[in-house]
C-alpha cells in the first residue's frame, strides 16, 4: 500500500500486468491496455464456484483541436464506454483458472475493440495466453497523466503483436513480466516497488523487439528498444522521470532514437492535477509532447476531467515517411466509472 497517495491516480495502471503475479486469490487480470480506465475498484460476486470481477467506464469527452483557425468542425462530441470482466475459479490444485475480457466502443469512429486472454495462476507464477500484447507495458510505464491528458510518444514506436503467450511472476518486492508472440517478437520487463512510510520508490526496466509501420503506410520498420523508469511518491504527490532507446531497421535504412519523459501528479482534496513533458530525436530529427490534466472528483465513481495535449514529430528518410504527427487538443469530458 501507497501511504496517503489516491487510489484513482494508481490502479489504472496497477491493475494490468502487476496484478497477474499477485496473491493467486486475489487481483483482477485487467486487458486494458487504453488510457480510458476505472477508478474504481471492479464489482465482484460469485457463480457457482466461481469468482466474477467486472469494472467499466462510461464517458462523454468533448474534444477541441487548437490551431490558428478554430472552426465548428474542429469540436467533437461524442460517447466511449467499455467493460472490463474478470471469472476465474479455483480448481483441486489450488490453481486459479480464468478468463479475461476487455471490450471498447467508441461512437466517435463506430469501432469495437476487445482483448480477450485465458490464464492458470499459481504460486510460481502465472502463465496467460491471448491478447496478451499490453501486459509488460502496463506494468513498466510510467504512470499515465490525470483525466484526458495523453503524453504521446513516450514509449517505443514497436509493437508486438496482439496474440501471443506472457509469464509474470513476483519474486519479493520485484516482479518480471515476459511476452512472446508468433512472430517470435518478445518484450521483456521487471518492476522493484519498496514502500517506506509515507514515501514509496519504484524502478522498471523494459526491453523488446518488435515491429513499426512508419506513417507511409508501407514500409515496415523491425525495432530494438530498451527503457527505464524512476518513480518517487511522497504523500499525496509522484514524481517520474522515463528513458528510452530504439533502433528501427527497414533495408538499408538504420536509424536511432532515443527520448526522455517526465511529469508529477497531485490530489488536493476532490481535485487531482498532472502535468508531463516528452522530448526525443529521432536519428538527430526532435520529437516532442506535452500534456495537462486535471479531474474534480464529483462523487464516488463520477468525475469532470479536462486535458490538454500537444505533440509534434515530423521524420522522413530516405524518402519514407518515418513519423507525421502535429497536433494540440484540448478534452473535457464527464466520466462514470463502476
Amino acid at each position: 500500500m501507497i501511504h496517503g497517495y489516491s487510489r484513482a491516480l494508481i490502479l489504472p495502471v496497477a491493475c494490468g500486468a502487476m496484478a497477474l503475479a499477485a496473491d493467486p486469490a486475489s487481483a483482477q487480470v485487467s486487458l486494458n491496455y487504453d488510457s480510458l480506465s476505472s477508478f474504481e475498484e471492479p464489482l465482484a460476486f460469485e457463480i457457482g464456484e466461481a469468482t466474477v470481477q467486472i469494472g467499466g467506464v462510461v464517458d462523454v469527452p468533448v474534444t477541441l483541436a487548437l490551431d490558428d483557425g478554430i472552426s465548428r468542425d474542429d469540436v467533437n462530441v461524442s460517447l466511449v464506454t467499455n467493460l472490463d470482466i474478470n471469472v476465474e475459479i479455483q480448481i483441486a490444485n489450488r490453481w486459479n483458472v480464468g478468463l479475461a475480457y476487455f471490450g471498447q466502443y467508441d461512437e466517435n469512429t463506430d469501432d469495437y475493440v476487445d482483448n480477450v486472454a485465458g490464464f492458470v495462476r499459481t504460486s510460481w507464477g502465472s502463465l496467460i495466453g491471448g491478447n496478451v500484447n499490453g501486459l509488460v507495458r502496463e506494468a513498466t510505464r510510467r504512470r499515465r497523466g490525470v483525466g484526458n491528458a495523453h503524453l504521446a510518444f513516450d514509449d517505443f514506436y514497436g509493437r508486438i503483436n496482439q496474440w501471443g503467450g506472457s509469464y509474470s511472476g513476483r519474486f519479493g518486492p520485484t516482479v518480471l513480466t515476459g511476452i512472446v508472440d508468433g512472430d517470435g517478437h518478445f518484450e521483456l520487463g521487471a518492476q522493484f516497488q519498496r514502500p517506506i512510510g509515507r514515501k514509496d520508490y519504484r524502478l522498471t526496466t523494459r526491453v523488446a523487439k518488435a515491429r513499426y509501420l512508419a506513417a507511409d503506410g508501407l514500409t515496415d520498420f523491425i525495432t530494438i528498444g530498451a527503457g527505464a523508469v524512476a518513480e518517487f511518491v511522497y504523500g499525496s504527490s509522484l514524481f517520474d522521470l522515463g528513458f528510452g532507446y530504439e533502433n528501427l531497421k527497414a533495408g538499408a535504412i538504420d536509424l536511432d532514437r532515443w527520448y526522455v519523459s517526465g511529469g508529477a501528479q497531485t490530489k488536493i482534496g476532490v481535485l487531482s492535477l498532472s502535468v508531463d513533458g516528452h522530448y526525443g530525436e529521432l536519428d538527430g530529427t526532435s520529437e516532442s509532447s506535452a500534456s495537462l490534466g486535471v479531474r474534480y472528483d464529483i462523487a464516488r465513481g463520477l468525475s469532470t476531467i479536462l486535458g490538454v495535449n500537444t505533440r509534434k514529430a515530423q521524420i522522413a528518410r530516405d524518402g519514407v515517411s518515418v513519423v507525421d504527427e502535429d497536433e494540440a487538443t484540448a478534452t473535457a469530458s464527464v466520466r462514470y466509472s463502476f
